[in-house]
């Protein structure tokens, strides 16, 4: 961010003082141009004072006297080189050098100076010169004209001195720069100290600590980025203390069903029990653990997808009934007396977490239904924002103490009939979809006739995208 600050700000400026020095050139050229220019419309005016005619009529011819005074101000300089033509009214050679180029131009509309004359660039010799005209009136008894003067200089003193404007000035914009260029670093980074503190601050931490940043005494310019990196170490906060109390209470509960069956195996080995009788205990326990660990697991995923998010559109009346139909076999076992009912309740979530829903609480209804009971389920709106399942049981119910203890992890009503993750799973899977979930007694008459689990998850149309 310094380098590409640094950048950002000292090109510019040194792209503005190379155009400025290009300009600052031309200018400086340009006024070496006018004060020389005087010098050679002086020297033309001096070859023009001393013109004359000599002969009579069509024979009169002009004769020139060049003076000593039209080169006097050239000759302190001996860097650059002067030439003179003068030419008769038709055009002939009068004074001076004979292979100048004769002048092709004509006069400036209105000129800056109260002369006839005109100033051009041209070469004489395989040089650049700088050239200026004068029509130069001359008359005599004899007869009258106009004689033209051309006086032109090498280039060599302009251009010195143009440079001499533009080093001199280069020196004060190199100084300039310099100057910029200490006070932006300075700047940048006094700016940018926030963000080293920071860093330095953040590689100082251990591993684990994932407290938030102290933002009171940042600049404002990077409260939002400190807002978003808090929230992401407290969602990382909270997905490893997630990790941690997982992996706590899977090597908790594991250790149990690994007990008992590995004193079962050492029972079996030394005989004190039947094969059969063995084999069937062996079974049992295996199933437990094999259970608990599913459930482990599932409880994982919960966390897995509420981190992952990206829900879709669901119907959740369908996937209700093909749970039922799942665990038809198992209703059929218990001679359940079963009855269904359900609407359309188009859900945002992901068909894992439904299904696994409605799996965990028809299984509980089932197995807490005595035979030959009563169990149904519907599905159904509400009200134009939730769809509510509710499941009917024909059981026992729940003691009002039990009833928010179970929906946490390992807080089984019979530690006998089960973990304690079934409820725990649900109660996650609809938090972490937005909805809510309670277990109610059903009475009549004062006495408990069965169980009503009911979830209420938000309809799709309502779920934020």
């Amino acid at each position: 961010m310094r380098s590409q600050l640094l950048i950002g700000i000292l090109l510019p400026v040194l792209a503005l003082l190379a155009f400025n020095a290009v300009g600052l050139y031309r200018q400086a050229l340009r006024a070496a141009d006018t004060a020389y220019d005087r010098t050679l419309l002086a020297s033309a005016k001096a070859i023009g004072e001393e013109l004359h005619l000599s002969g009579s009529g069509d024979a009169a011819q002009v004769q020139a006297t060049v003076p000593y005074s039209a080169l006097e101000a050239f000759e302190a300089d001996n860097r650059s080189r002067m030439f003179f033509k003068v030419s008769g009214f038709q055009g002939e050679m009068v004074s001076g050098f004979p292979d100048f180029p004769p002048w092709r131009g004509s006069l400036p509309a209105k000129g800056p100076y109260a002369a006839l004359v005109d100033f051009y660039d041209d070469a004489y010799r395989g040089q650049p010169v700088r050239v200026a005209v004068l029509l130069q009136p001359v008359a005599g008894v004899e007869g009258q004209g106009m004689a033209t003067i051309q006086v032109a200089e090498t280039l060599e003193l302009r251009q010195t001195l143009a440079r001499q404007i533009l080093l001199d000035t280069l020196w004060r914009q190199a100084a300039l720069l310099a100057v910029v260029t200490a006070v932006v670093v300075l700047v940048v980074q006094r700016a940018t100290r926030p963000v080293r503190e920071l860093s330095a601050q953040l590689r100082q931490r251990s591993d684990n600590d994932l407290a938030p940043i102290d933002a009171s005494r940042s600049p404002r310019e990077l409260l939002p980025l400190l807002d978003a990196t808090n929230q992401v170490m407290a969602r990382l906060a909270h997905l490893l203390a997630y990790q941690k109390r997982f992996v706590r209470d899977t090597a908790h509960q594991l250790r149990t069903p690994l007990a008992v069956l590995r004193t079962q195996l050492q029972s079996a080995q030394r005989g004190d029990v039947e094969p059969a009788q063995a084999l069937h205990e062996l079974g049992a326990t295996v199933e437990r653990a094999t259970t608990l660990a599913n459930q482990m697991l599932a409880l994982a995923k919960v966390e897995q997808l509420r981190q992952q998010g990206g829900t879709t559109r669901l119907d959740w009346d369908a996937i209700v009934r093909a749970v039922a139909l799942d665990l038809s076999a198992l209703i059929a076992e218990h001679h359940l007396d079963f009855e269904i009912e359900t609407e359309p309740a188009p859900v945002s979530a992901h068909e894992w977490a439904l299904r696994e829903l409605a799996r965990n609480l028809l299984h509980n209804a089932i197995k807490h239904s005595p035979p030959g009971g009563r169990l149904s389920v519907r599905v159904a709106c509400d009200d134009a924002n939730h769809a509510v399942l509710t499941i009917a049981d024909s059981g026992p119910g729940i003691a009002p103490e039990l009833r928010l203890r179970l929906f946490q992890p390992f807080a089984a009503g019979d530690a006998r009939s089960g973990s304690g993750l079934g409820l725990a799973i649900c109660h996650e899977i609809v938090a972490s979809l937005g909805g809510a979930i309670r277990l109610v007694n059903r009475e009549a008459g004062g006495r408990i006739e069965g169980l009503d689990a009911i979830v209420e998850l938000p309809l799709a149309q309502n779920v934020a995208a």
